[in-house]
């Protein structure tokens, strides 16, 4: 699995935490750290953060004026970035922030979030936002980088999305990664067996519920919900080559 990415909107007193899924394709709100009176802890905490949760890239939110223009807010958040430049060896991107926080509290609203929770989670949620930004420009780089190769030339990241599971018996199988899906709150991987011997196997896909916190691919037991798991990747999956290919694919 690939390093993940993760963001932190930086606030005078809370600093909101997201990250990426294994595949770097969703952001997914964390906890919130309440910071300290004490500026160097905070910037040291944020670094431990983001070495905790395995990243590769620490994306920080830069805020700044409807119009585009810097703020108080903007200096602050910068020489906080600067500080935590010295307290990890991790590459460091600047995001644009504008909105996200009026995401994230329609988001909580929607959501029946009272009022008086909301400060638990609007700043991991609008790190969230960050996040998909940030993940969201990755993917359409990519894309352009493909486009722009010779005719004659063969690109191909399947390497990259690969991954080997092992069984109950200890055999071991590789699996292409296809897509990451949510549904109903949580998040589900979806691979095919990337050197199919039959037919059959070409057009299997075989999905796992995706404990984030502990990167652990999870069976599916229930067989309703693997269906329904299975039907909403179909709804959500627009990605193939011919659209209607996904629904001809078994579960």
């Amino acid at each position: 699995m690939k390093k993940r990415a993760i963001a932190f909107d930086i606030g005078d007193k809370r600093i909101g935490v997201a990250v990426s899924d294994p595949f770097n394709e969703y952001a997914m709100p964390c906890e919130t750290y309440f910071r300290t009176k004490s500026f160097w802890a905070d910037v040291e905490a944020v670094a431990k953060i983001a070495l905790d949760k395995g990243a590769g890239v620490i994306v920080c939110g830069m805020p700044v004026n409807f119009d585009g223009t810097e703020s108080v807010q903007t200096v602050k958040t910068r020489d906080f970035i600067e500080a935590l430049k010295t307290k990890t060896e991790l590459p460091i991107v600047l995001e644009d922030e504008r909105f996200t926080t009026m995401q994230a509290r329609d988001t909580q609203i929607m959501g029946g979030v009272k009022r008086g929770d909301r400060k638990k989670t609007i700043d991991s949620i609008a790190a969230s936002y960050i996040l998909e930004s940030y993940l969201e420009r990755e993917k359409n780089k990519s894309k352009k980088e493909k486009k722009i190769m010779a005719k004659d030339e063969i690109y191909d990241d399947e390497e990259e999305r690969i991954i080997e599971l092992e069984d109950d018996e200890g055999n071991v199988e590789k699996y292409l990664h296809i897509a990451t899906i949510e549904y109903k709150g949580a998040m589900y991987c979806v691979f095919q067996i990337a050197e199919p011997e039959t037919e059959e196997e070409e057009d299997e896909v075989v999905i796992f519920l995706l404990d984030s916190e502990n990167d652990l691919l999870l069976p599916i037991e229930d067989e309703q919900l693997l269906d329904e798991v299975f039907a909403e990747f179909c709804n959500q999956y627009e990605d193939f080559e011919d659209a209607d290919q996904a629904m001809r694919l078994d579960d």
